[in-house]
């Protein structure tokens, strides 16, 4: 009988720091500090913005890098709900990621680089969705040609990544400030009351510090899992906070916040205060090259998630999305995801796509920090290589982030909350019908 094929457990530590701060930092810091600062319409209040994000975010981080030395499996959020929740909610969760919230990611970003190489190169727009759906297809094959190279590709992006986003900040705060940026007293802008422009700039930067949660995906490929996992956690997101509000400081400092209001070329226009019209050219390349190993970030951790559930006979056709390459990738999970994400390419635009995604996973995180507190009650022997710091406040602070990101959406974009919640229950016949072919066999 021929040896079926195994993932193969080649990621170190750096290639999964590089995971988390590579698949956060891509094009939210740059697309939704326009966002954020036109609906809280003051600098101090999209600063506190981010700030409140980030802390959400790295509570988040230390309550799920629990479950993550726990249970290191392939497979990452959709493991620890089917250990703490049962089997239907741990299929809903791996359905919204294989149908809504990865070939979202990778919709959504190839969409921003397109726009961004269109506006470097002065293309006509009209072939925005041809240089989207090439992004989207190189990536695929990127990741086709194995997690090691995958891995690589993505400790290189990421380093390159952060060379102008370190140039942005350090230049940026030498130079001349062009429009002040008073801290205090923090106070929304005009026709805006303080607690709606919090909750909606709050809720825009959610998608810019998403992402570092997916390097659970791949726990099973990761050398030195119960360790090497947790540290990324925890180190990738205090870099990402830090980054962020490091760089909305600059922008806010450089533009007056007229001209940041809604304008995506916001990096490009600061840079080129600091630096001139070249250096402005210059940072938008690596804008791009910011957003491609996102999207790299994103296609890595998310076609593992449709390969996990195959393993365990959850979906049609499992038997063919559970087969591995000869460089050990599950080359149909990787195919199916990409025609989503090419699916959404020509349906959705960035800021929809954004929108939806993070409302429909933030149910599923909110979910994954409340395991954490029945885990240790229900499980109170299980081995804990990492346990959450300063338990029980921090998974209490994330579950609470979770609920206000969740009930904001349904008020302030209920047709948008719909549609994510009505796709996401497609999947309860598909589940059904999983579960009945194997009851069958």
């Amino acid at each position: 009988m021929k040896e079926e094929r195994q993932l193969q457990k080649s990621i170190g530590f750096w290639a999964a720091l590089s995971t988390v701060i590579g698949t956060a930092i891509g094009g939210g810091v740059f697309f939704k500090t326009p966002v954020v600062t036109q609906v809280t319409g003051s600098a101090n209040m999209t600063l506190l913005a981010w700030l409140l994000g980030g802390l959400i975010t790295i509570c988040a981080g230390l309550t799920t890098a629990e479950l993550s030395a726990a249970i290191p499996k392939t497979g990452g959020m959709v493991e620890y709900i089917h250990h703490t929740y049962g089997e239907a909610p741990s299929f809903m969760i791996g359905w919204a990621e294989m149908v809504v919230y990865f070939p979202a990611n990778i919709a959504a970003l190839s969409i921003v680089f397109s726009t961004q190489f269109v506006h470097l190169f002065s293309i006509d727009k009209s072939y925005s969705v041809i240089i989207a759906l090439i992004v989207a297809f190189s990536i695929t094959g990127i990741n086709l040609m194995g997690s090691k190279f995958a891995g690589g590709f993505q400790t290189f992006a990421t380093v390159f990544k952060l060379i102008p986003i370190a140039l942005i900040i350090v230049f940026g705060l030498m130079a001349k400030e062009s429009a002040p940026v008073p801290l205090f007293p923090i106070q929304a802008g005009e026709n805006t009351s303080f607690f709606t422009a919090l909750g909606h700039g709050l809720l825009a930067t959610m998608f810019a510090y998403d992402g570092w949660i997916q390097v659970g995906n791949i726990a099973g490929e990761l050398k030195k899992p119960k360790v090497d996992l947790p540290k990324a956690i925890i180190f990738g997101l205090l870099g990402i906070t830090v980054i962020y509000l490091l760089i909305n400081y600059v922008f806010l400092r450089t533009l007056p916040i007229e001209q940041i209001m809604g304008n995506e070329n916001t990096a490009a226009n600061a840079a080129e205060v600091i630096f001139g019209h070249t250096g402005g050219k210059i940072v938008t390349i690596g804008i791009l090259i910011s957003v491609y190993g996102a999207i790299n970030g994103y296609a890595m951790t998310g076609l593992r998630v449709p390969y996990a559930m195959a393993l365990d006979k959850s979906l049609p056709f499992s038997k063919g999305l559970s087969k591995l390459s000869k460089k050990s990738i599950p080359y149909a999970a990787t195919l199916l995801q990409l025609a989503i994400a090419c699916i959404m390419i020509f349906l959705g635009a960035f800021n929809t796509l954004t929108d939806m995604l993070v409302f429909v996973i933030w149910i599923f995180y909110t979910m994954t920090f409340a395991a954490t507190i029945i885990l240790r009650k229900r499980e109170p022997d299980m081995k804990r290589p990492y346990k959450c710091l300063w338990y029980p406040v921090t998974p209490i602070i994330a579950i609470i982030g979770g609920i206000f990101i969740i009930i904001s959406t349904i008020i302030t974009q209920t047709g948008l909350a719909l549609i994510g919640l009505g796709i996401t229950l497609l999947g309860l016949p598909f589940y059904a019908y999983a579960r009945k072919h194997r009851e069958t066999e």
